[in-house]
């Protein structure tokens, strides 16, 4: 796989556009969002190098606008998807959860997990100190346990001694991801049942986090945060064609350079083969995965395939860790509210 994605939803599309692979997605509309569900089975998997399992997409390209309005609306939503996927993976509204967040404190677009630690509502210690304060709650607690270059341990392996002594029913994984597109940044939540490897969307695999290794379900929860320079150029040319495309239906073509059309509105001006040969020569007769391995060999060798986020992702960060921290504790602990 020629491009960089921790999203099952973006590796099972690329392949199954490439290769015309069967794609089953179940959508479903929840408020203004979208949720998009897939499971990856074995042979899925073999193809999408995505661990079989479930993966629930939550897409909400309208926190991209930074409105508390929009947070606030995807929050109650994306509690309702978080619950819903607990309870299909038969978690027990009484079993006792511990939430990791994984990834660096120190380095903004990877803060995301850490973020959200601070910001959920942990039980544990009430239980035994203060048990009518927590009535009705759920006992929850809550890790940042870090990366290696920080501890000089393998995260696994921190979370696993904890695990042992802490008997949780569940663990709850939060990480930053990497996208294939930049359309995707802090717009998409993927919640899985398949666990995690730290740091493989940017070529840093770490041992998996998964309940193989735990022997409790592991469910990750993820936004894309960071995106490589590849992908980038790639969705550049792509995005190329398609104004050229819009261009050509006008009768004044010169015009399109006087509007903003949309990525909605771009997208549904695909261009056909002899389009994309006649705008962009030999390249625009290459396949998608094609042009990714190739602008992936021209970049990597010179140190230029840089991982880049966006110039806002420090407020991005925050109305995320935000929006995951709220939504959590309302699935958690308030299983009966409805929205």
């Amino acid at each position: 796989m020629a491009f960089r994605t921790d999203l099952a939803l973006e590796a099972y599309e690329a392949l199954s556009a490439e290769k015309e692979y069967e794609l089953i997605v179940e959508e479903e509309e929840i408020n203004e969002f979208k949720l998009k569900k897939i499971n990856v089975d074995q042979a899925a998997s073999a193809f999408t190098g995505k661990k079989a399992g479930d993966y629930w997409t939550f897409e909400a390209p309208q926190l991209r606008t930074q409105n508390e309005e929009w947070v606030e609306k995807a929050s109650t939503a994306l509690s309702h998807v978080i619950r819903s996927f607990l309870q299909k993976q038969q978690i027990s509204e009484e079993a006792p959860v511990l939430i990791a967040g994984l990834g660096n404190w120190q380095i903004t677009p990877d803060a995301l997990g850490p973020d959200v630690c601070r910001k959920v509502f942990v039980t544990n210690h009430l239980f035994e100190v203060e048990p009518k304060a927590v009535e009705g709650f759920r006992r929850t607690a809550a890790l940042a346990p870090g990366v290696m270059g920080l501890t000089g341990m393998e995260t696994a392996a921190t979370l696993k001694g904890v695990i042992e002594q802490y008997k949780p029913g569940a663990v709850i994984i939060i990480d930053a991801l990497a996208a294939r597109s930049a359309s995707r940044l802090h717009t998409t939540v993927q919640i899985s049942s398949a666990g995690i490897n730290p740091g493989a969307g940017v070529g840093n695999n770490r041992q998996e986090i998964s309940s193989e290794l735990f022997g409790v379900p592991v469910i990750a929860i993820g936004i894309p945060t960071v995106v490589d320079a590849a992908s980038i150029t790639h969705d550049a040319l792509g995005y190329f064609e398609k104004t050229m495309k819009m261009k050509s239906k006008k009768q004044q073509p010169s015009s399109l350079l006087m509007t903003k059309p949309s990525i909605e509105e771009l997208d549904k001006n695909e261009a056909d083969p002899l389009e994309k040969s006649a705008y962009l020569g030999l390249i625009g007769e290459l396949s998608d995965e094609e042009k990714q391995q190739l602008f992936t060999e021209i970049l990597s060798p010179i140190g230029q395939n840089l991982i880049v986020t966006p110039k806002e992702t420090d407020l991005y960060i925050k109305q995320a860790s935000d929006m995951l921290a709220s939504a959590i504790d309302h699935a958690l602990h308030h299983p009966e509210e409805t929205f």
